[in-house]
């Protein structure tokens, strides 16, 4: 059936602030959904809390309430809309993962929807509870012949053991009504069983628990499913797990298509799929489906069943290019799969099944060195932060490329001399899967370990473990060899097999600059790859690649042809002005969806000032990797060699690197080497603010006020210095983001102890100390500088003393009690070096304000950031301006400062709130230092600082310091 006309306004719940479990890939949904509706003419006001996202900008609604999400301001906005006689018609709750669906469901039970005559679209509510309620869900599966673990729900502790005694170990917990696999896990032991059972019923919302047969070691799938309201299925894609069961799927290594999946077998999955869709109930919409295969029996049990937009859905979307949400969006208000157009080709249905000819491998991203004494093993409970993704022609190429995309100090997948050698640590890793295992795998085959003894300590199957073996076979043949003397064909194998030439250069003891040379010299180069979903059969509109090595070129040729006339070459160069916008790659902490939001506006920003926008990025989750974004996508590595490649085939005026985190800063240095224009602040600038000297050379020029300090390379050293500065000092490496092993020592012991770390962590790093300000009020400010005028966007108040990260701070705007002269000081200091730092863009520097001898308030500089920095997006939400839009036409030379008409909201406080996953970590203290440690952040308004919210917070301002 075509829309439904009697909907004309519909409102989206959002996932919250990004904790792990639930992350960006909510905010990829809810912004594709909201963009889909809006194109139908019809009315989008959304709700999330979450002011770092691009989601809750204005861009993608006609109405933003970042607000908390609970009933009361559902209430409030149901209201308010009734008022303005623009009543919401319709509620969109499956786009905001497990929040959105909880704060629905709650709703719906307070008669919440009903009394304000609001319809729910994409999803059942009944569906929902039935897939949630674990007793129910398996009666059901019964019910439909679908095959499910032995084992009943408890809802008390007797009930639990009576359960367990039942079934027999080994056993699962699940709690009901949780997300991310909290509270669940494997228990092997009556002695085990206790803890694990109280966990979890605590952990449940309902407090509830499946307890259930392990099926530990088992194969591991998931088949992502549309359907109509006609009752049309189409399955988008089927997902292979790496890892066997016993891991959550955020944890796991994932591929796509699914790789050891014989079609029997797949047949009878999708035939499963559309049962048990049927089964749960007749709503239109996205279906994710998880299932578990005995490798020795090939028995199917349906493991559980997501009836919305699920974490992999994003990565569905990124795999096949087909855009889930906004389809699944479409379908909610009321279209038919073939009544709608696949906006990937433009001219074929959308209803039709994605064909990939290229392999998808997605890796998680964890940050176990943020949670000193964490338990670092995977299992029922998700653990990692983010994920890269990468694309090949085959699986071993997308593995290396998504190793390449992980930034922890690797070159892809080993032949990088990090290898473990230690077999006892070797066997220890396989039997017990940490964030490393699939390295330790690698290094195993490469120690001698048997086939058979990795497959018997892994469980994973035989034919993953044979593509990492045939890569250690590649490298000794390679290894035989000098460069001089390797056949050329060899190195396109090993191209071809995703190494870059970073790897090959360490097997053949040479720079990576010679592998490059040899490369041009026999032709062996990237060409690029459309993303099309249906392999190649139809020509696609949506400009968005990867790259790879054809076997097309010939070996040897006199002149290097422009890539555009490669034979296999699918991105054909524009004679447009480009400008390449470089991503932040896989989210960590530290680095998170607030430089996304940035990216995003970057490209937008100069798309406006008429420029082809060429986005490079990896990250599955996020906006800026949709197709619809930028002009030209490249989902690949933010890696050097990869991004030079694009940049030499695209010839573009120049490349931001402002905007996407210390990822992309990383690359400025390097740029610059190679003569590309970095547009903005120059790399000379970038480098100034990192060099501690120099950079207090210039404040010192300046007759700024900054904490004493000194630069050490080793532990002696630092010692010395320590009399010089005086305890306590502050101590951290220099070019690292989030506070990355920063540190407050009080004595020369844990000085020592902590030099040595960063050394062994971070080999020939610069280490800065600074003299620590005990007790100073921190606070900071971001700013638009065109080299010439500064126009400071917001000035910050840190409710936590310094000492505790700015990520991880409560940030007041603007500032509730520095005084004006403090203020004045702050503005000065701000103006003064974002000129002398030659500036273009946006610029962050950070302050500690103390009084000296006579009680009279000094402002010093902690540090300056010459680029888009974690604040920015909530600074642009509070205010209501879009800073980013201003900063990027800035650096492009389009505008000057002065150009623009600023007129921010400036009505009451915005608090930045840090949101935390500790709960993931329970061993881990929850202390607070220089470190920073937050997943995520909300935004909360108040109108003056007798707000009981404020109060409470900064009550408790030093509750969690610590060093």
């Amino acid at each position: 059936m075509p829309k439904n006309t009697n909907i004309r306004s519909v409102l989206i719940i959002g996932s919250g602030p990004i904790v792990i479990g639930q992350a960006c890939e909510f905010d990829y949904a809810g912004s594709q959904a909201a963009r889909s509706i809006r194109e139908e003419g019809i009315e989008v006001a959304l709700i999330n809390s979450n002011p770092a996202t691009i989601m809750t900008d204005p861009i993608n609604a006609d109405y933003v309430y970042l607000l908390p999400l609970e009933k009361k301001s559902i209430v409030e906005i149901l209201k308010k809309h009734q008022e303005m006689g623009r009543p919401i018609d319709a509620i969109l709750p499956t786009m905001g993962g497990q929040t959105a669906l909880n704060l629905a469901i709650d709703c719906e039970k307070a008669g919440i929807w009903a009394k304000y005559n609001v319809q729910i679209i994409g999803v059942d509510i009944k569906a929902i509870e039935t897939t949630e309620d674990r007793e129910k869900f398996r009666l059901l599966m019964l019910q439909l012949g679908a095959g499910v673990c032995k084992g009943r729900t408890a809802r008390s502790f007797l009930e639990g053991k009576e359960i367990a005694q039942e079934i027999g170990f080994p056993l699962v917990i699940r709690p009901s009504f949780t997300l991310g696999g909290t509270g669940g896990g494997f228990v092997n032991t009556p002695e085990e069983f206790d803890n694990a059972l109280t966990h979890g019923l605590h952990a449940s919302p309902v407090h509830e628990v499946l307890v259930e047969q392990s099926v530990m070691g088992w194969k591991e799938y998931e088949l992502e499913l549309l359907r109509d309201n006609n009752g049309n299925f189409i399955i988008i894609c089927s997902i292979e797990n790496f890892d066997p069961m016993g891991i959550h799927t955020g944890d796991s290594i994932t591929v796509a298509p699914a790789m050891t999946l014989p079609d029997t077998l797949y047949q009878k999955m999708r035939d499963l799929s559309i049962t048990v869709m049927s089964g749960i109930g007749q709503f239109a919409g996205g279906c994710n489906i998880q299932f578990s295969v005995n490798p020795q029996t090939d028995d199917i049990i349906v493991i559980e069943v997501n009836p919305r937009v699920s974490r992999s859905s994003a990565l569905a979307s990124k795999a096949t290019g087909y855009p889930i949400a906004k389809i699944a969006a479409k379908m909610a208000v009321g279209y038919n799969l073939d009544e709608l157009m696949n906006p990937i080709t433009g001219t074929t249905s959308a209803f039709f099944e994605p064909a990939i000819d290229y392999v998808i491998v997605k890796v998680p991203r964890w940050n176990f060195d943020k949670f000193p004494g964490a338990d670092r093993s995977l299992g029922l409970q998700m653990k990692s932060v983010g994920e890269a993704m990468g694309i090949g022609r085959n699986f071993q190429e997308a593995l290396q490329k998504a190793c390449q995309s992980l930034e922890i100090r690797r070159n892809g997948l080993g032949a990088d001399g990090r290898e473990l050698t230690d077999r006892v640590a070797l066997t220890e890793s396989l039997q017990h899967p940490s964030w490393n295992r699939l390295f330790h795998i690698y290094d195993a085959f490469k120690a001698g370990m048997s086939f058979r003894t990795i497959q018997q300590l892994t469980r994973i199957d035989p034919w993953f473990l044979h593509q990492i073996e045939e890569l250690i076979e590649l490298e000794r043949e390679i290894q035989q060899y000098d460069l001089e003397d390797l056949p050329p064909e060899l190195l396109r194998i090993a191209k071809q097999k995703g190494y870059a030439d970073r790897q090959l250069a360490h097997l053949l003891q040479v720079k990576e600059s010679k592998i490059y040379n040899f490369r041009q010299d026999h032709n062996i180069r990237r060409v690029f790859k459309c993303v099309d979903t249906c392999a190649a059969e139809f020509e696609a509109q949506t400009p968005y690649y990867y790259s790879t090595f054809n076997n097309q070129l010939p070996i040897t040729q006199d002149r290097p042809e422009p890539v555009s006339d490669l034979p296999g070459n699918e991105s054909i160069r524009s004679n447009r002005k480009k400008v390449v916008v470089l991503g932040s790659g896989p989210n960590r902490i530290g680095q998170g969806i607030e430089f996304d939001y940035s990216c995003v506006h970057g490209v937008l920003a100069a798309k406006e000032a008429g420029y082809e926008t060429i986005m490079i990025n990896c990250n599955p989750e996020t906006v800026s990797t949709d197709p619809d974004i930028a002009d030209k996508l490249y989902f690949e590595p933010v890696f050097w060699e990869h991004v030079h490649a694009i940049i030499m085939h695209e010839q573009p005026e120049g490349v931001i690197v402002q905007l996407g985190g210390q990822t992309a800063l990383k690359m400025a240095e390097k740029l610059t080497r190679y003569g590309i224009k970095i547009i903005g602040t120059s790399w000379d600038a970038l480098d100034l603010a990192e060099d501690r000297g120099r950079f207090s050379g210039l404040l010192r020029d300046l007759n700024i006020p900054y904490p004493k300090f000194g630069t050490v390379r080793e532990s002696e050293g630092a010692i010395e210095l320590s009399r010089e500065l005086g305890f306590p000092l502050l101590v951290r490496p220099s070019y690292v983001l989030g506070g990355q092993s920063m540190k407050i020592v009080i004595n020369e012991q844990e000085l020592e102890q902590h030099v040595m770390k960063i050394l062994q962590d971070i080999p020939d790093n610069n280490i800065l100390l600074d003299h620590f300000l005990e007790n100073a009020i921190e606070a900071e400010a971001d700013a638009i500088c065109d080299g010439e005028d500064v126009y400071i966007i917001g000035i910050m108040e840190h409710i936590e003393p310094a000492g505790i990260h700015s990520g991880d701070s409560y940030a007041v705007l603007p500032t509730f009690d520095l005084s004006d002269d403090v203020i004045r000081q702050i503005e000065e200091h701000t103006k003064k070096i974002a000129v002398a730092l030659k500036t273009v863009g946006l610029i962050n520097i950070q302050f500690a304000i103390k009084n000296d001898a006579d009680g009279k308030p000094i402002v010093y500089i902690i540090e300056a950031n010459p680029r888009a920095s974690r604040t920015v997006p909530f600074i642009c939400k509070a205010y209501q301006e879009p800073y980013v839009n201003y900063a990027t036409k800035v650096m492009l030379g389009d505008k000057k400062v002065k150009d623009f008409d600023f007129k921010p909201v400036k009505k009451g406080y915005a608090i930045k709130i840090p949101v935390f996953s500790f709960n993931k970590f329970p061993k881990v203290n929850k202390e607070l230092g220089p470190e920073m440690k937050s997943t995520g952040e909300g935004i909360y308004f108040i109108d003056d600082l007798t707000d009981d919210y404020f109060q409470k917070v900064y009550s408790e301002r030093n509750l969690y310091l610590s060093r």
